[in-house]
């Protein structure tokens, strides 16, 4: 039986199954959507940032939550901009959103990050 494609947008929150390298146990974890597929585009993917605990160490690009209840996060965290990946779309599971102070500050951040890519030499 085929599972129905997710319902879910650019700037929603999502919990998606975490594999860990060096245990066979899996964990779910929130992430920010930031790219969806096309209506019928296979594969379909979808492309996410990572969020973690605000507690944890700062990387460079990092963005705070700061409407948690409307995100769905139960404590404290941030945007990590620095961290992509692209999960298959049945696996996400939607949680809630973010503000648009928020998603401004994330567009930002992943324009600062993505921005060198630009010049790469060919």
């Amino acid at each position: 039986m085929r599972r129905a494609m997710p319902s879910c947008d650019a700037w929603d929150v999502v919990r998606v199954p975490f594999p860990y390298a060096d245990k066979a146990a899996r964990t779910h974890r929130p992430a920010l959507v930031i790219a969806t597929p096309a209506a019928g585009e296979a594969p379909a993917v979808v492309w996410l940032l990572m969020i973690t605990a605000a507690e944890n160490a700062p990387w460079p690009g990092d963005v705070p939550v700061r409407g948690l209840k409307r995100a769905g996060l139960p404590i404290p965290s941030v945007v990590r901009c620095a961290k992509i990946a692209c999960v298959d779309a049945r696996q996400v599971e939607r949680i809630g959103s973010l503000g648009a102070a928020e998603r401004a500050a994330v567009r930002a951040a992943l324009g600062a990050i993505l921005q060198p890519i630009g010049s790469i030499p060919t």
